[in-house]
């Protein structure tokens, strides 16, 4: 299957911009972004909300080899990185429109849509801190308190 916006030539600052005009545009109080090696971020506040999607980023050393298994140029390889990060945040651009478009025509609300990207007061997102519950979950069999007991246990 052909992957979204493979072969783009939106500059990833253009499709970071987009992004911003999104967020506004469905009534975003605040936005940011930033990166580093193998991963980007966004975050936004809507409705009182603060949310933070990661975005990862390819390995740059997953492109010494084409797909056929031969090696590349150090241009080639740097294109072709290049090119993947280009086509992920395209693939966030359009992701985010979908699912605020989704939220405002009342498929879905904000909330459940982004509720795995919401952040915690503990800084973690809401997803983070479910994801080994849900893990924990499966592995037993038991499903997890509704509250905390109070003496100290998990039961």
């Amino acid at each position: 299957m052909p992957q979204y916006a493979s072969e783009t030539q939106v500059p990833v600052e253009r499709s970071k911009g987009e992004i911003e005009r999104i967020l506004r545009r469905y009534g975003a109080d605040s936005f940011m972004h930033g990166w580093d090696r193998l991963k980007a971020v966004v975050g936004f506040d809507i409705n009182g909300r603060r949310y933070r999607i990661i975005l990862p980023m390819p390995d740059p050393a997953s492109f010494r080899l084409t797909e056929t298994g031969r090696a590349r140029v150090q241009s080639s390889m740097e294109a072709a990185y290049e090119q993947a990060i280009r086509q992920r945040w395209r693939a966030m651009a359009l992701w985010i429109k979908a699912v605020l478009e989704a939220a405002q025509a009342g498929i879905v609300t904000l909330e459940e849509v982004l509720q795995p990207f919401t952040v915690l007061p503990n800084g973690m997102t809401a997803g983070e801190w479910l994801a080994p519950q849900i893990e924990a979950a499966y592995q037993s069999g038991r499903m997890p308190p509704l509250l905390p007991s109070g003496r100290g246990s998990s039961e």
